[in-house]
């Protein structure tokens, strides 16, 4: 039987989440992000009518649709055969199109070199066999890594196990790959994505279903 190409995700267990920052600093170090810049973050949701405030880590999301590529005007952000979206800085010419397409406020521009960054599963680690840093580093083990092509993976059993979300853009249909487990509490967490006037997206990226 042919072997289906990997599709690497991270499910996070919403309950497990205390909001510690293990995860932001350790992608941080890893990454070399500037000053000022982060590649993931922790939000928090709820609080209100006697429910507990969850907290909601979050990153690039490794989109299958991604707005982000479609604004490309130089290919310098691509989508890998195992679904992470990653960028060549030797392209990138640091227009900024692809940080403004990005309906998840999801990426940056190095203030030194101008060239574009964001969360890429830390690709130099997963060379190595070694799963990106923010999951390593968890003590909670909140967020689950794998591909989800395969069923004997830890992701593809937790999404079989229960029901999963997905933050949603309501305007831009980028089918996001990381995902929430709901636990206690049913939060809306769509995001409202800004994309300014002059943008141009190629008609066909554009899905009404």
């Amino acid at each position: 039987m042919e072997q289906k190409e990997k599709r690497l995700a991270i499910v996070v267990q919403t309950d497990k989440c205390f909001d510690c920052k293990a995860c932001m600093i350790a992608c941080k170090v890893e990454n070399q992000v500037p000053d000022g810049y982060w590649r993931n973050w922790v939000k928090h949701n709820g609080g209100a009518e006697g429910l507990r405030t969850q907290f909601q880590p979050g990153q690039c999301m490794q989109c299958s649709q991604p707005s982000c590529v479609a604004a490309c005007p130089v290919n310098a952000t691509y989508r890998l055969p195992n679904g992470v979206v990653a960028i060549d800085p030797k392209k990138c010419i640091g227009c900024g199109n692809c940080v403004t397409a990005c309906p998840y406020g999801a990426r940056f521009r190095d203030p030194k070199t101008r060239v574009a960054d964001k969360c890429d599963f830390c690709l130099h680690r997963l060379v190595r066999g070694e799963q990106p840093a923010c999951v390593e580093t968890c003590p909670t083990k909140a967020r689950v890594f794998g591909d989800l092509n395969d069923p004997e993976s830890a992701v593809s059993k937790l999404a079989a196990g229960q029901k999963l979300v997905t933050v949603n853009s309501p305007q831009v249909h980028t089918e996001p790959n990381i995902y929430y487990t709901k636990g206690t509490l049913l939060l809306d967490w769509a995001v409202t994505p800004t994309l300014p006037g002059g943008m141009h997206m190629p008609p066909d990226f554009w899905r009404t279903s």
